[in-house]
């Protein structure tokens, strides 16, 4: 992801952000003043963003102040000209307590916001730190409207604030939400990375005039959807202002693949991955602890191999303990001087294709157009982003936002850098669920009534997924067990991972399977197009390509069912029947399968030439207890309840 997010608490306001962050990751000086630190550090002022600044009486584009920053996110969500309010208030004869409410937005809160940190892809800042200065000029306008349009898309499908007693009303902030955005222009290591911090206010007003809080936990629920927003939208703007092209391009191998820009060097991303090599090089170390880690009695203490949780986990540990201290920030034109020689220096890229850096990416732009056409099927879309989501998640279960984000990196891998028409990606989602997504969601609870959090699967026949979790009884395997020896002489175990010749072992990554589902899909898309065979049937041998071996219900070589039953039920329920009705479709539902048993047998009859006899008979008399009228039973209606799970198995919100 290109964007991270974390929350803003109000003593957190003091200590980071008031002294480094507003002035570029830098020291800031005691007693410095705001606008002077920025002016020494080189980065430019803060401005407020977010439609919901008129209600404070702020413009877009204002300067931000330290006064309205510590007033709305260091003195838990006060108005930002709350220190006005207040001396008018008491100018007025009012009370201390009634002045100091005036300036007040609702209640007082401890998170106060939250930090979103949006940076474009690395060929991008690459270009933007080794071109010239209308390279740069562009590239920074490309990244200001991506950063726009993603607070818009909080704004209006993702902020909430709750009320009620438990928050049971949740409502949308109708006049938008405030932030201030914040430019920083390297890393620690002191290489390019152009980045913004969006410091968004929690503080919203709902319609009847009063102010709330945004529940944090849904912007943490869309982070994935927000940068794959985000990392679309800038590519696009680049590729249409510049003249390149996106690739796709394998940063590890079976793992997803990141749009980058076409024709840019990658001796000069590893040049500007210091970092990366540092983090890597520790979380090998970490890996290596964490499959050898045993408990007192000898076990495991937690797997065998490395998962994709564990080590997205283990990586932010490693990014933490491999972090340098922070240095002191220098201006622009100075920083963009040293970047080029340290480029033509040590990168290893000969110096004329880092002086023309953006004519390389055209001409590889020109190739790659010429060859690959910018134009979105929503058709194979659909299937492709339904299956994608199915078999990255845990368990094949799966909320919208989910199919949102997998339908935008669908765009940007077609589009190769292309503008998409607007609510393409969500005609994509809505058709999908509509198509091929089952809603498996728990009626019965409040969040489970939310389109938000609605629960899916793929429109297709599964056994009960497994689970993935390592049974707390499983025995360790034999090469990671320790050796044996007395309790009082108890010693490391034998390391299972040679540094030089063996690996650490992983959990195998689904996306490879994936990849290939993928090109089966658009080999019979094709076919059942050009042949006028149904789609459902292609589909469906999509679908089982597509699923890890251990959820599949039948085998590939066998034709697919006629009718989905899960699917159908699922269906009819959302038509709301009533008990009695369910019931007669199950009835008739029996009286049909019945039939069609009566007819299998009669032609198996006739095909062998033998003559009814005393089984026809007991099999005719069940068919007519079968069709017979009976009372409904209450049991009957929890035989037509669709697989849901149940309270507290729900996958988390990671995508």
């Amino acid at each position: 992801m290109t964007m991270d997010i974390a929350l803003i608490t109000a003593g957190q306001m003091y200590r980071y952000y008031l002294r480094q962050v507003v002035v570029g990751d830098g020291r800031r000086p005691a007693r410095t003043p705001l606008a002077k630190a920025q002016e020494e550090a080189g980065v430019p002022a803060g401005q407020w963003m977010g439609r919901g600044l008129a209600a404070l009486g702020l413009a877009a584009g204002d300067v931000v102040t330290e006064a309205q920053l510590r007033n709305l996110f260091g003195e838990r969500g006060r108005h930002p000209h709350a220190d006005l309010i207040e001396a008018d208030q008491l100018a007025a004869g009012k009370s201390p307590k009634a002045a100091w409410k005036a300036g007040a937005l609702g209640r007082r809160v401890k998170v106060t916001g939250a930090d979103l940190v949006l940076r474009p892809q690395p060929t991008v800042y690459l270009l933007w730190a080794l071109g010239d200065d209308e390279t740069r000029r562009v590239i920074e306008a490309a990244h200001e409207r991506a950063i726009a349009r993603v607070l818009e898309w909080i704004e209006d499908q993702v902020a909430v604030i709750r009320f009620g007693k438990d928050g049971i009303y949740q409502v949308r902030p109708p006049d938008g939400l405030v932030a201030a955005r914040f430019r920083h222009y390297e890393a620690r290591s002191g290489m390019p990375l152009l980045h913004d911090h969006l410091m968004l206010s929690v503080k919203g007003q709902r319609l009847d005039g009063k102010w709330g809080s945004v529940h944090s936990e849904v912007l943490f629920e869309n982070t994935v959807a927000a940068s794959a927003l985000y990392n679309e939208i800038v590519m696009a703007e680049v590729c249409e202002a510049l003249g390149p092209a996106s690739e796709p391009r394998t940063v590890t191998a079976g793992r997803r693949p990141v749009m980058e820009i076409a024709g840019v060097p990658h001796e000069l991303i590893r040049w500007i991955s210091q970092r990366s090599d540092q983090i890597a090089a520790c979380r090998a170390d970490l890996e290596h602890e964490y499959v050898t880690a045993v408990d007192d009695d000898g076990n495991l203490k937690f797997a065998p191999e490395v998962s994709e949780q564990a080590r997205a986990k283990l990586n932010r540990i490693a990014a933490k303990m491999t972090r340098p201290p922070k240095q002191q920030t220098r201006p622009l034109a100075q920083l963009r001087a040293w970047w080029k020689t340290s480029a033509i220096l040590t990168s290893g890229v000969a110096v004329d294709v880092i002086n023309s850096l953006l004519e390389h990416a055209r001409a590889a732009a020109a190739a790659i157009r010429a060859r690959v056409a910018a134009v979105v099927d929503v058709a194979l879309a659909v299937v492709d982003v339904t299956a994608m989501v199915f078999v990255m998640n845990k368990d094949g279960f799966f909320h919208r936002r989910h199919l949102l984000a997998e339908a935008r990196r669908h765009l940007a891998l077609v589009l190769r850098g292309r503008r998409r028409e607007l609510g393409l990606d969500e005609k994509i989602v809505d058709a999908a669920i509509a198509t091929h997504c089952l809603d498996i969601s728990e009626p019965k609870t409040l969040r489970g009534r939310m389109p938000a959090y609605r629960f899916y699967t793929a429109r297709w026949p599964l056994t009960d997924p497994p689970t993935r979790r390592r049974p707390p009884d499983a025995e360790p395997e034999a090469d990671h067990r320790p050796p044996p020896s007395a309790p009082a002489t108890r010693t490391r175990p034998a390391c299972p991972w040679n540094r030089r010749s063996g690996t650490i072992p992983r959990v195998p990554l689904l996306y490879d399977r994936v990849v290939i589902a993928s090109t089966v899909l658009g080999a019979r898309l094709r076919a059942a197009r050009r042949t006028g065979r149904a789609l459902y049937d292609d589909v469906v041998v999509h679908q089982q390509a597509a699923m890890p071996e251990q959820l599949l219900l039948f085998a590939q070589e066998q034709p697919p069912p006629a009718v989905d039953l899960a699917a159908l039920r699922t269906d009819l329920e959302a038509l709301e029947l009533t008990a009695e009705q369910l019931g007669y479709l199950s009835r008739a539902g029996q009286h049909l399968a019945a039939l069609r048993k009566d007819a299998n047998r009669r032609a198996h009859r006739a095909a062998t030439g033998s003559a009814p006899g005393a089984q026809d008979a007991a099999d005719a008399h069940r068919q007519d207890e079968a069709s017979a009228p009976r009372a409904h039973r209450e049991d009957d209606q929890r035989a037509h309840q669709p697989h849901q799970p149940g309270p507290g198995q729900s996958p988390g919100a990671r995508q």
